[in-house]
């Protein structure tokens, strides 16, 4: 399965000016200035995109024996081979590091600060005594390693500005600037963002004062959205279902501080019914190069429910999510995006992850939220299904490339099942010891589990030390298959003070039953 790059060209498609920023907040004036230009054009001319190639179409392509043969299709064949610095140290980096590993242009895979886990699997070289957090310490380390590029995984770095200084030092970097990594920074910026270019997503509101919230909740009533506007680890977000619920996370946020500065405005958003997705999408600033589905499970409990987390479990690709449904993303919703984004003078260049509501009452898609990384875990089972080269392709991203490039897709299924400690999201032990962890890997050569939140202990035993610690992996000739093959796995490995979900993959398995 192929596909290829969408170049942006002509002209924006602008908001007609309205009385107030946002129509959606009946009379209220947002609590927080726009920060674009407010120069709209009132004559709303449609954009128009060029396909380099093809539309995305779904293919029969021979699948290759090797990396290089993939690489070979996409058109990026090259004999340089660069060492490669992976920033971060959970589950979705140890999937970057594994690719990148397997990619035939990689010399080598470094990983700061890495975990216990990525180190034993030597998927990469962990760097533990990297401060990430100082530029000019990263910078030092590329220089004295002679690192080709440095590709950025969470969120923090990004928006403290790590991908400016690095490409100010002329060090290839697979990031968005921190002006651009306010598409998820503030999801304010990103809904004014998606007002001023008709890109569509849920009404909204934006407040400071919780009284100013709390009656513009009883005006609209419940099921409501209260999101926190800025980084707050996946878990900003409260689903209310009653108005009590609804007040409470406005409390929470606004005046006890729970989220601290991220939660100082909160954004109160249209409750929609339908089925999430996750989509992904390659930006070079003007080209975007779509990757394959994803869907991810949010919720800690079976049948989804219970508080949001940062994912328990997803498959690729994704069923509800067609090649059609594909197309229309791109054109309303990524292109809108990056043309955007480039207009208000900053281009966008890393991985744009569009969380998705496929409407059921009109089966199109809104913009929930913006992600500018890979998702956690929705990475992990992307990374087992590319078959190309993903350093060379990453690379390409950081030249401005990406229009001669397609990418190659195993068509088997992939999982990922979160193995969490007892109690997440909320509080939770440290410490406590897993066991036969490589024994889980040997169920079956398609199984390959990421780690997360591991360390080793004084005894040199394997520990978590975070929420979600293992990405329990597999893939198969279909969801049936796959879901068997990671649960497998699960049932191997011996940690009493962990859990998972049992229904994942449930959405996908119920579609395929109502489709035979």
């Amino acid at each position: 399965m192929a596909c290829a790059a969408y170049t942006v060209k002509g002209t924006l498609k602008l908001a007609v000016r309205r009385r107030t920023s946002n129509p959606s907040c009946g009379g209220y004036k947002s609590s927080v200035s726009f920060p674009f230009s407010q120069g709209w054009s009132r004559d709303c001319s449609s954009f128009a995109i060029r396909h380099v190639a093809s539309r995305c179409q779904a293919a029969s392509v021979r699948r290759r024996s090797s990396l290089e043969a993939s690489a070979t299709d996409a058109g990026i064949v090259s004999d340089e081979k660069i060492i490669v610095l992976v920033i971060g140290g959970g589950g979705r980096e140890h999937a970057l590091c594994y690719a990148l590993n397997r990619s035939p242009s990689c010399s080598s895979v470094l990983c700061a600060p890495g975990n216990a886990g990525i180190s034993q699997s030597r998927d990469a070289t962990c760097i533990s005594d990297l401060d990430i957090s100082d530029s000019n310490a990263v910078i030092s380390f590329c220089r004295n390693r002679g690192v080709g590029m440095v590709v950025v995984g969470p969120e923090a770095p990004l928006v403290a500005g790590l991908s400016n200084d690095l490409v100010k030092a002329g060090i290839p970097t697979f990031g968005p600037s921190s002006e651009a990594a306010a598409l998820e920074g503030s999801k304010d910026f990103m809904k004014k963002l998606c007002d001023k270019y008709n890109i569509p997503t849920a009404k909204y509101c934006t407040f400071m004062d919780a009284a100013e919230a709390k009656e513009y909740v009883k005006q609209q009533g419940a099921p409501i959205v209260i999101k926190a506007d800025g980084l707050a680890a996946g878990k900003g977000v409260v689903v209310a279902m009653t108005l009590d619920e609804a007040f409470e996370a406005i409390d929470s946020m606004l005046v006890q501080g729970s989220f601290g500065s991220a939660g100082s405005r909160v954004i109160i958003e249209e409750f929609l019914e339908g089925e999430e997705a996750s989509f992904f999408a390659l930006v070079d600033g003007e080209n975007a190069l779509p990757l394959e589905s994803a869907q991810d499970h949010k919720r800690v409990g079976d049948g989804d429910v219970g508080p949001n987390t940062g994912g328990m479990g997803a498959y690729s690709p994704a069923p509800i999510v067609t090649e059609e449904l594909k197309g229309i993303v791109m054109e309303s919703i990524i292109v809108p995006t990056v043309q955007g984004m480039a207009a208000e003078g900053c281009k966008f260049v890393g991985v744009l992850y569009a969380g998705l509501m496929i409407e059921k009452k009109s089966g199109l898609p809104k913009l929930i939220e913006y992600n500018v990384r890979f998702g956690d875990p929705e990475c992990q089972v992307l990374m087992m299904r590319l078959e190309s080269d993903l350093a060379q392709v990453l690379l390409s991203a950081c030249r401005g490339e990406l229009g001669k490039v397609s990418l190659t897709w195993s068509p088997e299924m992939a999982m990922v099942v979160v193995m969490a400690s007892q109690g997440y999201p909320g509080a939770y032990k440290k410490g406590t010891v897993i066991r036969n962890v490589d024994k889980a890997e040997q169920v079956s050569p398609a199984v390959k589990i990421f780690h997360a939140g591991t360390a080793l202990d004084g005894d040199g035993n394997l520990v978590a030390v975070g929420g979600r610690v293992l990405g329990v992996t597999a893939k198969g000739k279909d969801i049936e298959e796959a879901r068997a093959r990671a649960y497998a796995a699960v049932d191997a490995v011996d940690w009493p003070e962990g859990f998972v979900r049992r229904d994942i993959g449930w959405r996908a398995l119920r579609q395929k039953q109502v489709a035979n």
